[in-house]
């Protein structure tokens, strides 16, 4: 199979580099120019913006070229596979692959448990409760490595470390107005810091609404305007922006609706609809390849495990304890716009995770506010 992600410059290499800047340790490459930039110019501030679902083809479909994330737009570089929060954002604050996190999917088979797991909310695939498994948060803490670069320049305690979201184990914010305003604070403090804010929009309006309408454009024109606002308003800093992957309008396809193929089935599908793993009964194996070349050849690329395993498409590192026991017989691979729901998965106006260059191209976007200037400051 053909990898398309980049793993000498994706995400994983751009935390690293940040890694580097930072003092700690990295085990992948770091990506030059960036490199080069914060050598160079020294910041005492490192911000990294990531706006959920806020793909470079997005980007530059809906924003002029004179906006300012398309002026400050270095490039388009990839994800990682697949092309997804739990796994991008994960490599995004780890500077590890999903093959050394284990965090590869939204939803994932975990053998201990022998249950498929919504990895972020640590519920069952399926439950409209969304009732929280200790066991399942457990799973995840013993085999998962999802220590963050903030957790540990702080705890390395030479410089400082701040991690802005939404959810409960993060700083907090109320909406873009709040997040701009405690950024703008904590970069006053003395010392060296990285300033990391993850932003759910636009990939949560995206989903429900479909990811080329004049609400998505709002949202990210909204994102432009504050990040430009907080850019020269700071001093000493490098913004940088990205995403953790794009989008793609689909249709939906249920799969319960084909019999025989589901009569394969060993249990519920894992990870994504657009990156869908499959775990068979043995005696079926080759029934359930004849099956979805027949149904879904078209839409999909289908591979048997050992293939994916081979090359590498998780990254490249040292190999996660849980990853062969996560996956399953075969992955099917989406490369039009088909989504594949079963059992728990919601139909979506658009995803992610797919194999198009609108869902793992991802902009790489920075800017340098200006050097502080003792002169024009009060004493």
């Amino acid at each position: 199979m053909i990898v398309k992600n980049n793993y000498k410059e994706c995400l994983t290499n751009l935390a690293c580099s940040i890694r580097k800047y930072f003092d700690l340790e990295y085990h992948h490459n770091t990506i030059d120019y960036i490199d080069k930039e914060l050598e160079e110019y020294q910041p005492k501030n490192v911000i990294l913006f990531l706006f959920d679902g806020m793909g470079s083809n997005i980007l530059d479909r809906m924003l002029p070229e004179n906006s300012f994330f398309r002026k400050n737009k270095i490039k388009a570089i990839t994800t990682v596979f697949p092309a997804t929060t739990v796994a991008a954002t994960t490599s995004v604050a780890t500077g590890l692959n999903p093959k050394e996190t284990g965090m590869l999917g939204w939803d994932m088979y975990y053998k201990d448990l022998d249950k498929t797991i919504t990895v972020f909310l640590n519920s069952e695939k399926g439950d409209p409760n969304h009732v929280e498994l200790q066991e399942a948060k457990d799973y995840k803490k013993q085999h998962m490595k999802t220590k963050t670069i903030t957790e540990e320049i702080n705890e390395m305690g030479k410089y400082k470390g701040y991690a802005f979201s939404q959810f409960e184990d993060r700083i907090s914010f109320t909406d873009l107005d709040d997040l701009m305003k405690q950024i703008e604070e904590v970069s006053k403090d003395e010392g060296k810091k990285f300033i990391y804010a993850y932003d759910m929009e636009p990939d949560t309006s995206m989903h429900a609404l479909g990811c080329d309408k004049e609400a998505i454009l709002k949202l990210i024109w909204e994102r432009n305007n504050k990040v430009e606002l907080l850019s020269r308003k700071l001093e000493d800093s490098i913004i940088i922006v990205i995403a953790d992957h794009g989008h793609l309008n689909v249709d939906n396809i249920n799969l319960e609706e084909y019999h025989d193929l589901v009569d394969c089935l060993k249990r519920n599908t894992s990870l994504e609809p657009r990156a869908t793993n499959f775990f068979i009964q043995e005696d079926k194996k080759e029934i359930f390849q004849e099956l979805f070349q027949k149904y879904f050849k078209e839409d999909f690329d289908l591979y048997p495990m050992e293939e994916v395993l081979s090359s590498e498409l998780f990254g490249d590192g040292e190999e996660n304890e849980i990853l062969q026991d996560a996956l399953g017989d075969y992955l099917a691979i989406g490369k039009t716009n088909k989504a594949l729901l079963y059992q728990g998965n919601k139909a979506l106006k658009s995803t992610h995770a797919g194999y198009t260059e609108d869902e793992i191209l991802v902009p790489l976007i920075l800017t340098k506010t200006r050097k502080y200037n003792p002169y024009c400051h009060e004493k």
